[in-house]
């Protein structure tokens, strides 16, 4: 394997610490951006099946995905992926870091200024929990969160109230009959889905493999649906 090396790209700090940009390169000439956040990974632009699966997963399941919300913006990847559907005439990006959204306008993130010219995109730079409380009642088909690595692997550790039954209620509140929310998590979280049995009545589970890195991992989506 060629070593790697980083190079920082962009960094900011925010009043919930550290963010920073960075590139992998090696000496096979291969490179990818990286993002993280007071240390902890986030994403890359190496290995981005999961992100898409996440869209992916969520638009089979939803008859007719007109307004999306993406909770969380990373590096775009999830976002493109619902774009990529013709059904969907709206999507709401929620992300509570200004600095992530400003690297995805000005090109710092070389593919953000294509992906933020469909005039489908909404950015709303805000706290998650906030934006959905705020929301309309029956105002999304579909939800997808994705602002952690899971439940077990918190970016910010104010995200844990995300996973609980309160917030998963507004969420369902916004979804019209027939909507779905789907979770991203990197690991198997039965408390997450106790938490949506709870709301929703009903919760799947469905794991994902994926290649990252050389490793094989197997994270996971929780599927939720409102009746």
């Amino acid at each position: 394997m060629d070593p790697v090396d980083y190079v920082e790209v962009a960094r900011a700090e925010t009043e919930r610490g550290e963010l920073v940009l960075r590139e992998r390169r090696c000496d096979g000439g291969s490179s990818g951006l990286e993002l993280r956040a007071n240390g902890v990974f986030v994403m890359d632009t190496v290995e981005v099946s999961s992100e898409r699966a996440l869209a992916t997963a969520a638009l089979a399941r939803c008859p007719d995905p007109r307004a999306v919300v993406v909770g969380g913006l990373g590096l775009g990847f999830t976002m493109h992926e619902v774009l990529a559907d013709p059904r969907v005439e709206r999507c709401a990006v929620v992300e509570i870091e200004q600095a992530l959204v400003d690297w995805m306008r000005d090109g710092t993130i070389p593919h953000g200024p294509a992906l933020l010219a469909d005039e489908r995109v909404q950015l709303v730079v805000a706290d998650v929990a906030v934006a959905v409380a705020e929301a309309r009642a029956d105002s999304y088909d579909l939800v997808l969160l994705d602002v952690d690595n899971g439940p077990g692997y918190l970016v910010h550790d104010a995200n844990a109230a995300l996973y609980d039954e309160p917030f998963l209620g507004e969420v369902q509140r916004l979804l019209r009959p027939g909507g779905v929310l789907v979770v991203w998590s990197a690991d198997e979280a039965p408390a997450l889905g106790e938490a949506l049995r709870g709301v929703f009545g009903a919760v799947e589970a469905e794991p994902l493999d994926v290649l990252l890195q050389g490793r094989e991992e197997q994270y996971w989506l929780y599927v939720a649906g409102s009746g």
